[in-house]
């Protein structure tokens, strides 16, 4: 692997110390950072590189999901660390940092390949481009890389904005946009499971598939982030970014041996086909809620308007549920129901593909003694693979229940999301990053839910903390004769009336077991 200078904007920052230390460290660990590395961590707070690493240290105690229990190790690691006061705005100091990081480098012998990751809000992230085409940071005999986290623009024309200032300093190869679900295990495996099996590849169009349901759950309200949330809502923090990237990964159809290019180029194609909502059908296809006061794991919580830092009058959205239709070969006539939610009755990421009757008998929806076929992909908080088949009920043979067939991966100590990103990126990789393609056209399309939220031509469903959202998401469903899945004890994958386990991987046992 090349020689690295890691440049870590906001350094001291909660990003940092949670998720960027630990996957650098566990990286380390696994021998997946080059030999010459180097770290200079960058803040406003006057630190020492002692401070600094002292710092690093309880971090990766606090948040590592593993420990070295060799202390020589961590300061191993800890010695390619260095700090920097910087203040974004003052070109001088990236003048002195520039000397700084060329003492380093030659001191290692390394080349001047450089990866600045801005751990800082948005709005910095011109000023530091600006300053490091302008400080000479950028502009050694090496290459560079700009990691950026989201959110990338507020909507369609501040992203257009934020893109247009970053080319002027970093070329769109160099610019690696976080989105963190793409870094998560099971997402990374949808490429895989589709290439390496080739049931999935014939079942994996509108010929066999009634309807694919993406939800992303979570149990947390607004916690501390009131005065960002109030302004962004779900729509923006979850629903243009995460959903509509899972909404992407899993609608490609990739050619064996595909390349970063090839997933580049058939995200976007996904998103160019995505039918085009206008101000005046958003209603018809998009419900959007905000949560009331409940229970929450039999502890009762305040609604969203009742959360400090919120005001009593605020119509934001906590939930969104929306219809989507892809127009193309594949998947024309599936209807696509995402959905993502705060203050919901469980915390879980999943993925649900209902097939069609075999029979083409009308829809099942109504009929609880035959279920459909589904494969689900849990992505969080646990993962796994359950392929639900229709089976005779012995007891009742006029009957069928469902039987649940779990692949479990036996991989031990998988990387997390930050582990898998920060590596790609420092290889180069960019198959799991958001490209700029991908960014505008999800913005392009969310666009007309944005400016109906701000007319109010949309209901703002109240729903109760601890349910599954409004009942106008079930009426969403239900009007194509559909609901959505796995709301409801019997048909939980954790507890199947009838289960099969496998310990194997995933990919393997999903092609033998439907043989």
């Amino acid at each position: 692997m090349d020689a690295t200078t890691f440049v870590l904007f906001g350094a001291t920052g909660d990003l940092a110390k949670r998720k960027i230390y630990p996957a650098l460290f566990n990286l380390f660990i696994d021998g997946k950072l080059p030999q010459a590395f180097s770290v200079f961590g960058l803040g406003r707070r006057d630190l020492n590189d002692e401070t600094f690493r002292a710092n690093v240290r309880q971090a990766l105690r606090s948040f590592s999901r593993r420990e070295s229990n060799d202390p020589e190790t961590v300061n191993r690691f800890l010695r390619a660390f260095s700090y920097s006061v910087l203040n974004i705005d003052h070109e001088a100091d990236y003048v002195k940092l520039l000397q700084r990081i060329e003492q380093r480098e030659a001191a290692l012998g390394a080349a001047p390949n450089r990866m600045f990751y801005l751990s800082v809000g948005p709005e910095f992230f011109e000023t530091i481009a600006d300053n490091i085409k302008a400080s000479g940071l950028g502009a050694a005999n090496g290459w560079k890389r700009l990691v950026i986290e989201k959110p990338f623009g507020h909507d369609l024309q501040s992203a257009r904005e934020l893109n247009e200032s970053l080319s002027k300093s970093f070329e769109e190869h160099e610019v690696f946009r976080i989105d963190h679900y793409l870094g998560k295990p099971m997402v990374q495996k949808l490429e895989i499971l589709q290439q390496a099996n080739p049931v999935l590849q014939a079942l994996w169009s509108n010929r066999h598939i009634a309807n694919v349901q993406i939800s992303a759950n979570e149990t947390v309200g607004v916690e501390e982030r009131a005065g960002y949330y109030d302004h962004v809502g779900a729509v923006r923090d979850m629903f243009q970014n995460h959903m509509l990237q899972l909404l992407m990964m899993l609608a490609i159809h990739l050619p064996n041996n595909s390349t970063s290019d090839d997933v580049r180029l058939r995200k976007k194609k996904v998103m160019e086909d995505v039918v085009p909502l206008t101000i005046e059908n958003v209603a018809a296809q998009v419900i959007r809620g905000q949560y009331t006061e409940g229970t929450i794991q039999g502890k009762p919580v305040v609604g969203y308007t009742s959360e400090p830092g919120i005001a009593a009058s605020s119509t934001n959205d906590t939930f969104i549920a929306a219809k989507l239709e892809i127009d193309n070969y594949f998947w024309r006539g599936v209807p696509f129901y995402i959905r993502t939610g705060k203050r919901m009755k469980e915390k879980s990421t999943r993925i649900v593909i209902e097939f069609k009757d075999p029979l083409k008998q009308p829809s099942l929806a109504n009929d609880e003694s035959k279920l459909p076929n589904l494969l689900v992909f849990e992505i969080s908080p646990n993962e796994g693979i359950t392929l639900q088949l229709n089976t005779r009920d012995l007891h009742n043979k006029d009957e069928f229940k469902p039987m649940n067939i779990n692949f479990h991966s036996s991989e031990q100590d998988v990387p997390e999301a930050y582990e898998n990103l920060i590596g790609d990126a420092l290889n180069g990789d960019p198959t799991f990053f958001a490209h700029w393609d991908e960014v505008e056209l999800a913005w392009k399309w969310v666009q007309p839910i944005l400016d109906a939220f701000a007319d109010n031509l949309v209901p703002l469903y109240p729903y109760e903390a601890g349910s599954y959202g409004p009942s106008a998401s079930d009426e969403l469903l239900a009007q194509d004769g559909f609901r959505w899945r796995f709301d409801s004890e019997p048909e939980q994958p954790s507890r199947p009336k009838q289960q099969i386990e496998t310990k194997e991987g995933a990919a393997n046992y999903a092609y033998h077991a439907i043989h």
